[in-house]
């Protein structure tokens, strides 16, 4: 009797042991999983930015976003313009959303009549500064930079600090 107890007894522990696993592999065809930025992550590449930004002698602001656009991190120098802040995150998610740097998006829309209209979407911002970040060939977030004197300088300084933390996206 005290074999088919627990005979009984190990059934149920490998039924129960298998029953959430044979439903997670069911809805495995309707879930995504996504990989995004840690917040460590997002706060190195911005110091980095920051710190590339003045030795250069600019006073910017840094914007990491999100894969979705959201922002993660926020830091502004200083003496950075009071503009700087919304223009930073604006370029990062323009990046982010149409995974392209502002910069060739703004060539995009100066050659391209099919790309004309891109600046008028809301909170698009067609000006070099925003840089999509990718680990491995998935987009990760985006780091958007105001504040240089020249979008191509904001620009240069988010590819830098990227380059900085490569290590940290490679995997």
């Amino acid at each position: 009797m005290k074999m088919l107890i627990a005979g009984f007894a190990l059934l149920a522990a490998a039924f129960a042991l298998t029953a959430p696993h044979s439903a997670r592999a069911q809805n495995a065809e309707a879930l995504v999983s996504l990989d995004s930025l840690k917040p460590e992550v997002a706060l190195e590449l911005a110091q980095e930015a920051l710190q590339i930004c003045r030795e250069a002698g600019y006073q910017v602001a840094i914007a990491v976003v999100d894969r979705s656009g959201l922002t993660q991190v926020m830091l502004r120098d200083r003496f950075a313009g009071a503009h700087t802040v919304d223009t930073a995150v604006r370029k990062a998610w323009t990046a982010v959303s149409f995974r392209t740097s502002t910069l060739e998006l703004n060539t995009l829309v100066a050659e391209s009549p099919v790309m004309a209209g891109l600046p008028d979407i809301t909170n698009a911002l067609v000006l070099g500064g925003g840089v999509p970040i990718t680990a491995a060939g998935t987009l990760v977030g985006g780091i958007g930079i105001s504040g240089a004197p020249g979008a191509d300088l904001d620009d240069e300084c988010a590819r830098q600090a990227i380059e900085k933390v490569q290590d940290f996206l490679d995997f």
